[in-house]
């Protein structure tokens, strides 16, 4: 039972702290994971990104769910999924209640310009950091991320069609490489 508020309790945290979404929480949740708990290693988080990226839902969310499941089962799936989504309904009920009233004002309009420019530095600070466990030496690799990422900005190509078509690749063709 200490385990499973432990896990809640560290998804709360993050779930309560982090704004910007999904990909802002990856450091953190790496941070905690990885670093602080020693719950996983760099490459089963890296893994668990790719897999949580692949199926619906919030990014955050599918990865507090995958890592609570591989620590402790359906337990702690349960556990970690409610305490990284709590944060978030309450926030957003406190929120909801008072926007109207302020949402015009000065002050509101001055933090949200001010926190855009900080969830950009924390998506792409996640970028980097889940970068240095791809293996870019092979130049397969490159290739395949400048080819995801050319279909998604020049040719509007979904992410799900991505995932699917790289993991495919890295099934069907990468082994004969």
């Amino acid at each position: 039972m200490k385990k499973l508020i432990n896990l809640f309790w560290v998804f709360f945290k993050i779930g309560a702290f982090t704004i910007g979404g999904g990909y802002a929480m990856l450091p953190i949740i790496q941070d905690e994971v990885v670093k602080k708990k020693a719950w996983m290693s760099d490459e089963d988080f890296l893994n668990s990104i790719a897999l949580t990226n692949s199926i619906p839902g919030p990014l955050a969310t599918n990865t507090a769910t995958f890592v609570g499941y591989h620590l402790m089962g359906f337990k702690g799936a349960l556990a970690a999924m409610l305490g990284a989504i709590t944060p978030s309904i309450l926030i957003i009920l406190l929120i909801a209640s008072a926007f109207e009233h302020f949402a015009d004002a000065p002050l509101a309009q001055a933090l949200f310009e001010g926190i855009r420019p900080a969830v950009v530095a924390l998506i792409l600070y996640s970028v980097i950091k889940l970068g240095k466990s791809v293996h870019f030496r092979e130049k397969c690799n490159w290739l395949l991320m400048i080819l995801a990422f050319g279909a998604i900005t020049f040719f509007q190509v979904h992410p799900i069609f991505i995932i699917i078509a790289s993991a495919l690749f890295g099934v069907f063709i990468r082994e004969k490489i």
